[in-house]
């Protein structure tokens, strides 16, 4: 009974098989934490979904059909209005710094400025009546749709509403808060 009684004593085999696994897994560890903040980043402060307010020329009913006017998302604070739908380098939930609200057949509609080819601004060519990209070539209707490559996606439209005043729309956006 006297040798049930005596405490087992550890190998040093053990010993040092156990430190050695110990000292490598914290090794690991304190290499690898650093890096899975990458992986796992902390949302950003200050960011909220919210209608942005943009402020039009004139009233929306007072646009002529067949005309574009430009909206630009405010730089204080600032802000991107999101994209509801889209196509080649643009998707839904990308971010846009301006569009353009047209009116169409008396529709009014709200388009991201960025081309679906590569995401270049268009600009609105009133002669023509089309969206023009200016890095590629790329040409849009009026109502968004490819007029000629090499876009292959109509551009994106922007969740939009009537703002309080007829001479704004408040449209969906982000506040980015930096």
């Amino acid at each position: 009974m006297a040798d049930a009684a005596t405490p087992r004593r550890v190998a040093r085999r053990t010993f040092l098989g156990w430190w050695l696994a110990s000292l490598m897994t914290a090794t690991v560890i304190t290499g690898l934490a650093p890096i899975l903040v990458y992986f796992w980043p902390a949302p950003p402060k200050g960011q909220k979904k919210e209608l942005i307010t943009v402020p039009l020329d004139k009233p929306i009913d007072q646009l002529e059909d067949g005309s574009a006017t430009q909206i630009l998302a405010p730089t204080s604070p600032n802000s991107a209005f999101i994209m509801a739908d889209g196509g080649g380098d643009n998707a839904p939930g990308d971010l846009a710094f301006g569009g353009f609200v047209v009116k169409n057949g008396g529709k009014v509609s709200v388009f991201a400025q960025n081309c679906s080819h590569l995401g270049c601004s268009v600009a609105f060519n009133k002669d023509a009546k089309t969206f023009d990209c200016p890095c590629h070539g790329s040409r849009f209707k009026i109502d968004g749709t490819v007029l000629h490559g090499p876009a292959a996606v109509p551009l994106s439209h922007l969740s939009w509403k009537q703002g309080g005043d007829p001479k704004q729309v408040q449209v969906d956006g982000i506040v980015l808060g930096f």
